[in-house]
């Protein structure tokens, strides 16, 4: 068993995925890094911000809503996207999200290979 700790230190995004806007990304794991579990970060997206609509054709991924309200893309449509909410994006789909609220969007994503 191994403890992974979240990294302290944001590092500022910008146009995550072709989106647009800035984002603070706290890193417990990154793309570097070996696993099952690729990718493990908080997010904080800034009013107005998105992740453009990408999709995942070699791993899956999960956002947890933790505060704030925004728009959740899919392949097929959108719906909001508030506190609590979770959001799984399974092999081969696509997805987005967007903040239109006045404050952040925190949320948690965790990428995974299948």
């Amino acid at each position: 068993m191994s403890l992974i700790k979240q990294r302290q230190n944001a590092s500022i995004k910008t146009g995550i995925r072709d989106g647009y806007g800035k984002a603070k990304i706290f890193a417990a794991l990154s793309a570097d890094e070996q696993g099952p579990i690729t990718v493990a970060s908080r997010l904080e997206l800034e009013p107005g911000a998105t992740i453009g609509f990408h999709s995942h054709d070699c791993d899956e991924e999960t956002y947890a809503i933790v505060s704030g309200k925004g728009i959740y893309e899919f392949d097929g449509g959108e719906c909001p996207a508030l506190p609590g909410d979770i959001f799984v994006t399974q092999l081969g789909m696509s997805h987005g999200l967007r903040n239109d609220g006045n404050t952040p969007l925190i949320f948690f994503a965790v990428v995974g290979k299948k």
